[in-house]
This record gives C-alpha cells, structure tokens and sequence, in this order.
C-alpha cells in the first residue's frame, strides 16, 4: 500500500508540473493563432448563412434548423459587448477566438496525451502539440470558417474540448476525480449538441468508453455525392488540408502505440474510432453534388471535425517517431528534429493559406447587398429567395439599418404555417390577404386561410414588388396579369396592361449597380464566387429580356427589327466593356449578330455581322466544353463561314 500511494503521489505530481507547462503551451498556442486570424477577419457579413446567424443574434431570433441557440446567445452577447466594429465584424471575431480556443485545446490534447505515455518519453512534447494545433488551425478549411460568422469555429472548439476532457479523464488518479470530470463532460456533451448536430457522432463514441473505464474502475481498487465519392473526396480534400506527411504521422501514431509496453493506447484508438465513425456516417448521409463548387464548399466545412481528429494523431505520432528513433538509436538528440519539423509544418501551412485566408479587405457580400437595396425604389416590397440575397439583404436592412421604407417577405418561409402569423405584424407595409401562400386558394382544417401570389399583389398594387433571385416555381398564378421584367440581379413584376418602353427600362437598368469586381478572381466554391456571378450576369438580363421579346411571333417586324437593335447594341457594350466576362455572353452576342445580319433593315455591314458571329461562337466552343449544343453551334459555324467567304467574294469580285 505504502509502494502504491507513492506511485500515485508521483504521478500525480508528473501530472501536475505536466499540467502546468500545459496550460503555459496551450495560452501560448491561443495568443498565436488568435493574433493571426483577428489579423485576417473580413470587416464585413461572409456569404451563405453568416448574414442569417448574425441577424438572429441581433434580433434574438431563430435561425434555420437546428436553430443553433448557443451560438445565437453568445453571439448577441458579443455584439453588446464587444465596443468596437460592425455588427458582423463582432461576430466574425468572437468566431476567431473560438477557433483560437480550439487551436490550445488540441494542443492541450496532444500534450497531455503524451503526458501519459510517460513509459516512452514522449511526455510533454511541446512539439507534437504545436503540430497539431497549428497544421490544423491555418489549414486553408479551418482558417477560412474560423473567421466568418459560422457555427464551425464553436463546433470546432467543442471537439477540442471533448477530446481535452476525455485525455483529463483518462489522466485522473482516483475515480472520484473521474467522476467528476465525466460529470463536466456530459454537461459539455449537452452543449455543443445544441451548436453543431454532427458532433453527436463523436459523443456517441466517448460515452460508451468514459462508461466502461468507469465501470472498470468500480470493479477494481483506485490504484489502476455516394458513400464511396464522399469518403474518396473526404481524403483528397484531408490531402490538400493536411499534408501527406502529416496523415502519415497519424497513421504512425497507431502503429507505434500498438506495443505491448505502451501505456494507455486506449486514447490514441478511441480518437482514430471516432474519425473512422464519423467519416463513414458523414459519407453515407452527406446527400449534396459535390461535383458542383459551390456544393463541394458546403460539404467541405463538416470535414473540418475529421481533420481536428487527424491533426491530434499526427501531433502524437510526430513524438512517438522522434521517441522511436531515440531508441532505436539509443541517442535523445532529436528533440531538435521534433521542433524543426513541427516549425516547418505550421510555418507551410502558414505560407500556403494566408494570402487566400487574409479577408481583410473583403467586401464582396457587403457591396452585393448594398447595391441590391440601393437600386430599389422607395417603399418597395422585395420577395427574397435563396441565401445569398435572403442573408445579405436581411443582414444589411436589420442590423446595419439599411433602407428602413423597404419590407423584406421571405418567398419560403411565406409557405409555412408559421411564418405570418409571427412575422406580419413586424411589416406593417405590406399586406397579406391570407395567412398562408398557397398556389390554391381556400380555408385549411386548422382554419388557416390561404392565398396565391396574383393575389397578394394585386392587395399591394400601390407598391413596386420585385423578386430576388427568382420566383417561386409552384405558384404560376401571377402570370394572369403579370410580367418579368429584368431590374439587375432581380426582376420586377409589372401589371401586363404596362406596355414595355424598351429605350426607357434600359435607360433604367443600364448603370443600376456600381460593381467593380473582376469576373473569376474568386474561388468557384465560394460565395464571393456567386455574388460576384450574379452581378455580372445581372448585366446581361436586359438585352436578353428584349432579344427574347424580339423572338415573340405576334410582333410586327418593325418592333422586331427596333427590338434585335437593342439587343444587339447592348451585347455589344458588355462584350467588349472587359476582357474577362461570363463565357455565355460569346454564345448570346454571336446569336444576337446572327438575328441582325437577317434584319433587312440594319445598320451593321453584314461582313462584320457574319465576322463577329463566327468569332463570338468559336470563343464559346473553346471555354464551353460541356454545352449539349456544341455539336449543332460547330455545324452552324461551318455554314457562317461558306457565307462569309461568298460575301467576300462578290465585294471582291
């Protein structure tokens, strides 16, 4: 008994000294990595559902499923207390911090997993945690949603947290301390289940193993796009995140601790359970295309629990390499070797993200946002649809209290049972002739009354309503005695006894927005990608609204001729405004020619005509490999050129 209160003794006082240098380390790693991403925050609301969580916050309001109460309430306290910044900027820092705090708990994991290693000498490798929190923190993933308005950063600092308490857990000396620190477990269990739902799949991995070690304790003394692409782009996505050498650490970390005179390789394989649990469940229930960007963006973020997991093994495996070397050689001088690579590690990551990482100077969703509300007319009602317009638009009218005289009607959610009854009264401009949208007009069982969008606009016929971006597929009814007209990203819906005044609209649409981005500078998985996306094509709408009026049959063929002309001369003006522009503008502009080059009346030289037609056409069949027509366009350019080279031939001749 004397022999086994002194090895508790001393280990417990290992564990303490240990402890300490710990907590040094991970305030240490939390300072680094918070320093580098306030350095990087974007000044304003990031795309997809930051302008959503940030306007719940503000408002106390709900976001979408699961609601992510946590976040929400925090965030609110962050807007109230952080003194300085926009709204968003306050958010997107308190999110900074999160990842800073999850960088030091992997750290403090890696630590203090070692710790327990003591056999080996792998305890307290500074270098190993430094590893893992850095390869992870400034990995191109983590950085990049660590700095917006997101709820990956909490989830992220949760994992941390989890996988710190469980090393804590595994460390502790009597089971009452054990037991205790389960206690505080479960409570954070509980907690970040009402952040971000994918981090069940890693409780449901340490529950039943914190319950057998403390059921083993009890019976013992106190001394002792498919399944197969998701996994597939899991893996080369892991290989861009976190380096081959740094999964080959991770694999090194279970080969090595499956000796039979490791200590304590139980952590080390429930950590690698919980990545495998996860990958494969993510993989099966993951239901998104990813081969579209943007769908690839959204899955990519969920990898970023995975990855914290591998970061944690590499950081283990970079120590017990350098202790496995020492031994084999019987040396121990390589502890230089362990910090030079995990210098070079973090410092790779470092080089390779920041210039893609640095959103300082980012602005895109804000001015998407501003140029949309600044456009509209005074009192007008906008019909929100999808979230890019939908966040951004409410982000900028709620929080920054921009353009107070417009009313926001979210298209969907008008569809829910819900929605009106709790949200009429907060848009006292506009009126709603029911309590419920409805293509089918009428009174529900529960006594809901329903109504069609022809309906709810003629109720508001003393106000411009326009639709952003799109309209509603399933209700057809405003088609009665409504038309689409093009007002930049949007469209306008007029009463169909207006008659279109093309010279006037495109007086109107020409310079609606004042956007300066380059096309195809950002990252097509991004949503700087579509903001900028729409605005480009938002300057195509207008001649392709009048060419298309032009095709109408029951036209005469002056209007006809006067409405190509337009079509025509705007294609023109955008074509050639920039160098680099939406691919499809070559296919409409080259149509457009071919329409004028058929015009009697023009006043085009039908040699420039058949010039622009064929080039503007070859263009599109070099960048638009994918379009199902190429076939027929090649066909057509064949028949362009036998007419350009007769043409030719009777000028010359």
């Amino acid at each position: 008994m004397a022999t086994a209160g002194a090895r508790l003794g001393g280990q417990a006082a290992r564990v303490g000294a240990r402890g300490a240098g710990g907590l040094c380390g991970g305030v240490a790693v939390f300072a680094a990595v918070a320093a580098v991403f306030t350095l990087t925050l974007p000044p304003s609301p990031p795309g997809g559902d930051s302008g959503e969580l940030i306007t719940a916050a503000h408002e106390l309001g709900v976001a979408h499923p699961p609601g992510y109460p946590l976040f929400t309430l925090v965030a609110k306290l962050a807007i109230l207390l952080f003194p300085f910044g926009s709204v968003a900027y306050r958010v997107n820092l308190l999110c900074g911090l999160f990842g800073a705090a999850a960088a030091a708990l992997l750290f403090f994991t890696v630590f203090r997993t070692l710790t327990l290693l003591d056999t080996y000498r792998l305890s307290g490798s500074y270098a190993g945690g430094i590893l893992a929190a850095g390869v992870f923190s400034f990995s191109r993933l983590t950085w990049q949603w660590s700095i917006a308005a997101e709820v990956f950063s909490l989830n992220n600092l949760f994992v941390g947290l989890l996988m710190a308490l469980t090393v804590h857990f595994e460390e502790a000396a009597t089971a009452q301390e054990r037991s205790k620190i389960a206690k505080i477990g479960a409570l954070c269990c509980g907690l970040s289940l009402c952040n971000q739902h994918t981090i069940v799949l890693y409780v449901l991995c340490i529950i039943p193993w914190i319950l057998f070690r403390l059921l083993k304790e009890k019976a013992k003394s106190e001394i002792g796009s498919s399944m197969s692409e998701i996994l597939l782009s899991q893996v080369t996505n892991m290989r861009t995140q976190l380096s081959f050498n740094i999964q080959a650490l991770a694999v090194w970390a279970n080969i090595c601790l499956t000796r039979k005179d490791r200590q304590s390789p139980s952590l080390v394989w429930l950590f690698t359970g919980m990545f495998c649990i996860y990958s494969l469940f993510f993989a099966w229930r993951a239901n998104l295309d990813i081969s579209k960007p943007l769908f690839m963006g959204v899955v990519e973020r969920f990898w970023m629990q995975s990855n914290a997991v591998v970061a944690v093994l590499a950081g283990i495996g970079l120590a017990a390499l350098v202790s496995e070397s020492n031994r084999v050689l019987n040396t121990n001088g390589l502890q230089y070797l362990e910090w030079l690579s995990a210098i070079l590690f973090v410092t790779c990551q470092i080089y390779s993200n920041y210039s893609v990482c640095d959103q300082r100077t980012n602005y895109v969703i804000d001015k998407f946002a501003k140029n949309l509300l600044s456009s509209m007319p005074r009192d007008a009602i906008i019909l929100l649809r999808g979230d890019l317009p939908g966040n951004s638009l409410r982000y900028m009218h709620y929080c920054e209290g921009l353009r107070p005289d417009i009313s926001l009607v979210d298209q969907e959610m008008m569809t829910y049972e819900w929605y009106l009854p709790k949200m009429a009264k907060h848009l006292p401009g506009v009126k709603f002739p029911g309590n419920q949208w409805n293509p089918v007009e009428g009174i529900l069982s529960s006594g809901m009354v329903t109504f069609n969008l022809y309906h709810f606009l003629e109720v508001n016929k003393q106000k411009e309503t326009f639709v952003c971006i799109g309209i509603h597929e399933g209700d057809p009814t405003w088609k009665k005695n409504y038309s689409l007209w093009p007002w930049g990203s949007c469209d306008k819906l007029v009463s169909s006894e207006i008659v279109f005044n093309p010279e006037e609209w495109i007086k109107l649409t020409r310079n609606i927005y004042n956007w300066t981005e380059s096309y195809g500078r950002f990252d097509p998985s991004s949503w700087e990608s579509v903001a900028n996306e729409e605005m480009w094509q938002a300057r195509m709408k207008t001649p392709f609204f009048i060419f298309n009026l032009a095709e109408s049959a029951s036209l005469p063929s002056n209007v006809k001729a006067q409405l190509y002309t337009h079509a025509y001369n705007l294609y023109k003006e955008i074509v050639y405004l920039r160098k680099e522009h939406p691919v499809n503008w070559h296919k409409n502009y080259a149509i457009s020619c071919e329409r004028m080059l058929r015009l009697q009346e023009r006043s085009a030289d039908p040699e420039v005509l058949l010039s622009e037609t064929i080039r503007h056409f070859r263009l599109y069949t070099r960048k638009a490999q994918n379009d199902p027509q190429l076939a027929d366009i090649s066909v057509a350019l064949k028949h362009l050129r036998k007419e350009l080279r007769s043409l030719r031939n009777m000028k010359n001749g």
